[in-house]
């Protein structure tokens, strides 16, 4: 047992390097190459970066930041579940800044909403993050299912939880794929390398916390 937790904070802490290493990259991007980060702005690329640092933060860091507190954090488990939920909470709550943020952005450019493969993950992911944490919430918070309702239930909720990262993530890549689309002949060979690295390191932030999660 010892050394399984052992093993478990070894691949969370990879997790924490990747994810952090993930945040300083996007900030470098869009605070040194991009037009900077303001949701009040009258320039609407500014308006619009809130969007993939919210949504990073949100769905990806902190999300993957609650999956990992059952794991990694030394309390009793009722302070553990009250950690999950609340990150879980708080990522809900930067997902909504981050899509409010490019929605104000097309309508300000004149651009029409949900066209693309990115956007039609993103918004699934963000619909069903929402029921999977109303669901967790009732069931286990309040407890308002048997104790062998909610064992039965517990195992397809982290599964569930696990495939809604991947999502996440996938929305992510894609994100930064459709972006550097638009930008291809503007953006600098050392920009390019940039959101390269930016996206495989969110992509080993996904994978250091799914078998973190996962380790026996």
């Amino acid at each position: 047992m010892w050394c399984d937790k052992m093993s478990a904070l070894g691949l969370s802490g990879l997790a924490h390097l990747f994810g952090i290493l993930s945040i300083i990259l996007l900030l470098v991007w869009l605070l040194h190459y991009r037009e900077g980060i303001e949701y009040d702005s009258d320039d609407g690329l500014r308006v619009f970066n809130v969007h993939p640092l919210m949504m990073f933060l949100g769905f990806i860091f902190l999300g993957g930041e609650a999956m990992m507190a059952f794991q990694t954090i030394p309390s009793e488990r009722k302070t553990r579940k009250l950690v999950h939920m609340t990150l879980h909470l708080i990522a809900m709550i930067l997902g909504i800044v981050g899509l409010n943020a490019v929605f104000k952005f097309h309508d300000m450019e004149h651009i029409a909403n949900v066209y693309s493969l990115h956007s039609w993950i993103g918004i699934g992911t963000f619909c069903l993050y929402g029921l999977q944490w109303v669901f967790g919430f009732v069931v286990f918070m309040l407890q308002a299912a048997s104790p062998s309702t909610r064992a039965s239930v517990l195992p397809w909720h982290k599964v569930f939880g696990r495939a809604l990262l991947f999502m996440a993530v996938c929305a992510a890549e894609t994100g930064l794929m459709e972006k550097f689309t638009f930008l291809k002949r503007k953006a600098h060979e050392r920009e390019s390398n940039l959101i390269n690295f930016t996206g495989l390191a969110i992509l080993l932030f996904g994978v250091f916390v799914n078998t973190c999660v996962g380790f026996p």
